[in-house]
C-alpha cells in the first residue's frame, strides 16, 4: 500500500479517451497530405507532447514545415471535440467520485485549462478539482517531459511532491512524473494502451502499473468499488 497525501492526474488517456481520437485525426491529416502514418505510429511518436515540442516532432517526421492548413484543421477538430465531448476512460469518473472530498487532488496536463475544464464538465466532474487545473502550456515554462508541471501542481496543493501519487499513461508524461520524485502509477486503462505499453512505462521507471482503476484502488489501499 502506498502512503500518500495528494493525487495528481494526467488527463488525456487517464480520465478521457482522447489519445486515440486525437492521434487518429493527426494520422488522417498527415496521410491525406502525403505523409502516411497510422494512428498507432502517431501515438508512438507524438503522444504526451504539446505546444512547440509537439510541432517540432511533427515537422521532424514530415521533413519540413507543416502544411498550410494544419492550424485550421486542428482548430476545427478541437472545437468539434470540445462541443461533443469524449467518453471517459472506463472507471475513471466513478474512481474520482469515490475519493474523499478533502483529499488534495489536481489535474496536471499538457492540454489547455479550457480543454480540461470543458471535458470535466462533460464528465460531470467540474466540481471535484476546483481551481487545481494545471496546464504545461500555461503554468510552467517547461512542459512534459520536464518534471516542472508536477512540481507546480504539488506546490499549489501545499503537499511535498514525495507525498504525491501521479497517474500517468504516456511515456512522455511518465518520464517527467518519475523525475519529479513522486510515486508514479503507470495507468494502462485507455484504449490507446496496446500490448507492451506497460513494459514501456516500466522501463521509464514508474513504480506501479495498473491496467484499470480497480488496480489503482488496490495500489492505493482504497476500498474496492461497489
Amino acid at each position: 500500500m502506498i502512503e500518500f497525501d495528494a493525487l495528481l492526474f494526467d488527463f488525456d488517456g487517464v480520465l478521457i479517451e482522447s489519445e486515440f481520437l486525437g492521434n487518429k485525426h493527426i494520422a488522417d491529416f498527415l496521410t491525406a497530405n502525403g505523409h502516411p502514418i497510422t494512428p498507432e505510429e502517431s501515438m508512438a511518436r507524438f503522444m504526451g507532447l504539446a505546444g512547440q515540442d509537439f510541432l517540432n516532432r511533427v515537422e521532424d517526421f514530415i521533413g519540413g514545415p507543416l502544411p498550410a492548413n494544419w492550424n485550421e484543421a486542428r482548430l476545427a477538430e478541437n472545437e468539434r471535440v470540445l462541443l461533443e465531448g469524449v467518453e471517459e476512460v472506463v472507471g475513471g469518473v466513478a474512481f474520482v467520485r469515490s475519493l474523499p472530498a478533502d483529499l488534495p487532488k489536481a489535474v496536471v496536463s499538457s492540454s489547455s485549462t479550457r480543454w480540461i475544464s470543458t471535458h470535466l464538465r462533460h464528465l460531470g466532474l467540474e466540481d471535484v478539482f476546483g481551481d487545481h487545473l494545471y496546464s504545461g502550456g500555461e503554468h510552467v515554462t517547461r512542459g512534459k517531459p520536464a518534471p516542472d508541471l508536477y512540481l507546480h501542481g504539488a506546490a499549489q496543493l501545499g503537499v511535498p511532491i514525495e507525498r504525491c501519487v501521479i497517474l500517468e499513461d504516456s511515456p512522455v508524461g511518465a518520464t517527467g512524473a518519475v523525475a519529479s520524485g513522486a510515486h508514479v502509477i503507470g495507468l494502462c486503462a485507455g484504449s490507446h494502451c496496446a500490448l507492451g505499453h506497460d513494459e514501456r512505462l516500466r522501463k521509464i521507471g514508474v513504480h506501479t502499473i495498473a491496467h484499470d482503476f480497480e488496480g489503482v484502488r488496490r495500489a492505493l489501499g482504497l476500498p474496492a468499488s461497489a
